[in-house]
């Protein structure tokens, strides 16, 4: 649908333009447009085609594997936490 757009919009950019007088709102109407679906092709070949989607797999695994490391460091410090209450609960018996 990208495609079709494109082309669709540069032809008719050429036409508004071919057309006497010269239609200036519709030219810049499929200018935008042009602009638009070119963006949309850019983004969706550079995530299906360029590695974008692996790039976003790579920074979600590597947010995962962070947040996994600080729930551990919590839980290492939860428990040392402990181990030193109790040895301060036997050291006073």
């Amino acid at each position: 649908m990208t495609a079709a757009l494109t082309v669709y919009s540069a032809v008719f950019m050429r036409y508004s333009l071919a057309v006497t007088p010269k239609n200036y709102l519709l030219f810049a109407c499929h200018l935008i447009n042009e602009g638009s679906q070119l963006t949309q092709g850019y983004r969706y070949l550079n995530y299906h085609r360029w590695g974008g989607k692996e790039k976003m797999d790579a920074e979600k695994l590597a947010q995962s594997a962070k947040d996994g490391a600080a729930s551990v460091a919590d839980k290492a410090k939860e428990g040392a936490a402990n181990v030193v209450d109790k040895a301060k609960e036997v050291v006073s018996k």
